[in-house]
């Protein structure tokens, strides 16, 4: 078995698995846009991150979202990784 060097701490962990997302709008100052937020609650709400994201992408994203069964989300790289799929598939 490979040695872990310790101690393991939640921000060791780099990669993780998106339990649950929340889309959000913020309106903006009369006369401006409003902003779009994404929560993403991550390994069952053991970390959480929220990105801000533009309509166009918000509107990507949900369709990626509603039809990805498993989404991984790099922390480091603030990366998410859409299905997970076996080699010569």
């Amino acid at each position: 078995m490979p040695r872990v060097k310790q101690p393991l701490t939640d921000d060791s962990i780099k990669v993780r698995q998106l339990s649950h997302y929340q889309f959000s709008w913020v309106a903006g100052e009369p006369g401006t846009r409003g902003t779009f937020t994404l929560q993403l609650v991550l390994d069952e709400g053991a970390w959480e991150e929220v990105l801000t994201v533009e309509a166009d992408d918000a509107d990507v994203l949900q369709d990626l979202l509603e039809n990805t069964k498993t989404v991984h989300y790099d922390v480091a790289r603030r990366t998410l990784m859409f299905g997970v799929t076996a080699t010569g598939n």
